[in-house]
């Protein structure tokens, strides 16, 4: 129950003080115009303690494909010269800059330490939705995009569809371009040839070659009525206007068409609240999914939350993978199949102490927190090997396994709370360290840190507890197959 319970998360975010910032106007406005709120933003920037240079852009570039976009690099002061960090600054400046600065939306994260796949998007987790149908997929992204800033705890939620590029579109006529002997590739070659700077020859010079270009002159090709300049030849070797194949419309569509695995898609990202990870966010996307979007669409996540679905399913199959491995070890040395279970059973008191120790401080269970886990069984179950080897060994002496485990929490009381105490006061600095990186290495440290505590405290009064009871089931079953051993030499 601790274990569902506990959050979950893939890598913390780690104060580098490094923030990015994407900026998104209305489609159409001019470049002065949003320079000239790009410049809003450097004031604020500006004026804010926190910041120590940024780097401000306007136009076309890496998840931005459009004009009506920007970015903005900021550096932060160092930490010890800053208030905030950086999760921090990017909450408190995300919500003044949307109160300043009208017409202009805008998306803060703190860049990951380690950037995994996905799209070039202005958030940092991602969630695809693929539909063969672009009509349908388009109705739905939008729909889906609206509904998910609703849902509590995400922010920053956008989508790289923009339906707001003005286009042309023909409806063929295909019964009449038939009845004229005109095919849809005459059609579409004509189309070619006038607007997509069509290479029909080249001309071989002496000291160079100048390829020959067919198209239309620049003043036609931005206006749709040039449409009916362009004339196809029928079978029969007459030309017919395009206008009278064809229906033409006005519209808006997309500024550009993605495709994920071939399959038109739309990719919405987004970014995650202080106080929600990852593991919790995911079902609450994934559940508005199956609520609002029809069988034929195909959805998953992308980048980072892909990542973290495929490596969280990992990390507990190689935790129970290191137990089974250190019990078949553990038999081995001790020539028993019980022994090792009393030495493995210090391990549940030292996993709900290091789950409730990231539960107190309202960490996530992510990567280096199962790290601290792993270091956790090696190093708890060293508790137990140090009393049940002395009682085990006290046994063969004659001793009662009462007298011999007794004597052996005696004895190896000493040495088991100075390996402890060393364990942790070599995992302390890690779980209360700051600076930069701290964020990566606080889970670490602090799983080990209450995982040693509880295990320390319990571990010394119910491996004893164990040990005795064990043994005496140990012998039972010893009577038992001598007993059935004796049966079956007599019967033969």
């Amino acid at each position: 129950w601790l274990f569902v319970v506990t959050p979950k998360g893939f890598l913390p975010s780690e104060d580098t003080g490094q923030v990015m910032s994407f900026t998104l106007a209305e489609q159409g406005v001019s470049f002065e115009e949003m320079v000239a709120r790009h410049k809003q933003v450097n004031d604020i920037l500006l004026a804010d303690p926190n910041v120590g240079n940024f780097t401000s852009l306007v136009g076309p570039g890496g998840p931005n494909p459009s004009g009506n976009s920007g970015r903005v690099f900021i550096q932060l002061k160092p930490r010890s010269k800053r208030k905030l960090s950086a999760q921090e600054f990017t909450l408190a400046m995300r919500g003044k800059l949307a109160a300043a600065i009208q017409g202009l939306r805008i998306s803060m994260l703190v860049p990951p330490s380690i950037n995994i796949g996905g799209r070039s998007a202005r958030a940092l987790y991602q969630f695809t939705l693929q539909n063969p149908d672009t009509d349908e997929l388009y109705q739905y992204a939008q729909a889906f995009e609206t509904r998910l800033r609703e849902v509590p705890g995400l922010l920053d939620v956008n989508s790289d569809l923009e339906i707001s590029n003005p286009e042309v579109t023909l409806d063929i006529d295909r019964d009449r371009a038939s009845a004229l002997g005109v095919s849809a590739y005459q059609i579409e070659d004509a189309l070619s040839s006038a607007f997509s700077s069509r290479e029909v020859s080249t001309i071989y010079g002496s000291t160079n070659d100048y390829p020959v270009i067919m198209e239309l002159l620049p003043k036609y090709q931005a206006d749709p009525t040039a449409l009916s300049l362009l004339y196809v030849r029928t079978k029969n070797g007459a030309l017919a206007p395009l206008d009278a194949l064809a229906k033409v419309g006005l519209g808006v569509g997309p500024q550009s068409i993605n495709h994920t695995g071939q399959m038109p898609s739309v990719t919405v990202s987004f970014n995650l609240a202080p106080g929600l990870s990852l593991g919790d966010a995911m079902p609450r996307v994934q559940a508005l999914a199956s609520e609002m979007l029809p069988g034929t669409f195909a959805t998953s996540f992308q980048g980072t939350a892909q990542a973290f679905q495929a490596s969280f399913k990992g990390l507990v199959a190689l935790v129970i993978l290191s137990i089974v491995v250190i019990y078949i070890v553990l038999g081995v040395l001790y020539e028993s199949f019980i022994h090792p279970l009393t030495i493995l059973s210090g391990l549940p008191s030292a996993g709900v102490g290091a789950l409730l120790t990231l539960l107190l401080f309202r960490l996530d269970l992510d990567i280096y927190g199962f790290v601290g886990v792993i270091m956790l069984i090696g190093i708890v179950k060293k508790n137990a090997i140090m009393m049940i080897d002395f009682a085990v060994e006290a046994g063969h002496g004659g001793k009662s396994a009462e007298q011999a485990i007794h004597d052996g929490a005696l004895v190896r009381f000493r040495p088991i709370m100075m390996t402890t105490m060393a364990a942790l006061m070599g995992t302390l600095p890690i779980a209360v360290g700051f600076g930069a990186g701290a964020e990566s290495r606080r889970p670490l440290g602090l799983a080990v840190v209450g995982g040693l505590l509880v295990s320390q405290l319990l571990t010394l009064y119910l491996t004893p507890v164990y040990y005795i009871y064990l043994d005496r089931l140990q012998k039972r079953l010893e009577r038992v197959f001598k007993r059935n051993g004796e049966d079956g030499e007599q019967e033969a």
